[in-house]
């Protein structure tokens, strides 16, 4: 329940200030110019309000407890391996943060030298150290790669061209059907329909790119671990221990963070590759 609040009370915050500011900017959709800057606002407007407020979200929604101070041993060495690992993926010491949950992790934040990594509590329990140290090194590799922001980023300019072509198409079509005095009058029902629509159409198709991307960075963050470590061994340890097991479940903003995700129906559809390919492409991986 408390997900379900946090999701819908920050879309509503996004969506009042982002009309705040259309308002301010006095962007009128109406015309071409401003359906271009409307387009932009609310599509790079929101993913970068939600990029910006990723790790106070990331805490409230999963409960995280961040260490300030080490509290037992297993805390001052999950601190520690963070923090080498840190300094051999070139980024600042990220916050570190252990949630309730089954076997997952995950790293978000908008800056690679102030990120946030936290593990559950199943991880930490049914992991060996070696393969939660491949774990950590695997969320700091997005970090370093800068993947949150690039995904974001992808995020928001699909967010946009999807906004853009749904109103710009939902025109066309409501212009040809339309008479001269529907025109006068501005858009019929069958532009609102058509919008709506195309907006759910291209927004699937822009769903498909996001999670091609998702997928592929996946891999690229497995390699990093590997390479952190000096070997793939741990992490290909890692990932056939979170197979045997049922992932721990993420808020719907931030499974793409994590380190494992359930199988989706249509693998083109999921933001994990599945397991064994993940697997089978780092056995075949050769450090350089």
């Amino acid at each position: 329940m408390r997900r379900i609040i946090l999701f819908v009370v920050t879309n509503l915050a996004v969506v009042f200030v982002l009309s705040v500011v259309c308002r301010v900017l006095g962007v009128d959709s109406r015309s071409t110019g401003g359906l271009i800057g409307f387009a932009l606002i609310f599509g790079m407007g929101g993913a970068l309000i939600s990029l910006l407020m990723s790790k106070p979200i990331a805490k409230w929604s999963t409960g995280a407890h961040v260490i300030r101070e080490p509290r037992n041993s297993q805390e001052a060495w999950l601190v520690r391996t963070v923090e080498q690992l840190a300094n051999q993926a070139g980024v600042g010491m990220p916050e570190v943060a252990i949630y309730e949950g089954a076997p997952n992790a995950f790293a978000t934040g908008a800056f690679r030298n102030s990120a946030l990594v936290a593990v559950s509590t199943g991880l930490l329990e049914q992991m060996q150290p070696n393969e939660v140290r491949a774990v950590i090194g695997h969320e700091l590799a997005h970090v370093a790669n800068g993947d949150m922001v690039t995904l974001t980023l992808l995020q928001g300019v699909l967010n946009a061209v999807v906004i853009l072509l749904s109103r710009v198409l939902g025109q066309i079509v409501d212009r040809a059907l339309s008479g001269d005095d529907d025109r006068r009058r501005g858009p019929g029902i069958g532009y609102f329909v058509i919008q709506m629509a195309l907006q759910l159409v291209l927004g699937v198709l822009a769903s498909l790119i996001v999670m091609a991307f998702s997928r592929k960075r996946e891999f690229a963050a497995d390699e990093g671990s590997a390479r952190y470590l000096g070997s793939p061994t741990d992490m290909i340890a890692a990932l056939k221990r979170l197979a045997s097991g049922e992932p721990g479940v993420l808020p719907e903003n931030m499974k793409a963070f994590g380190i494992n995700d359930k199988p989706s129906w249509n693998e083109l559809f999921a933001s994990h590759p599945p397991m064994e390919k993940r697997i089978a492409h780092l056995q075949a991986f050769r450090l350089g």
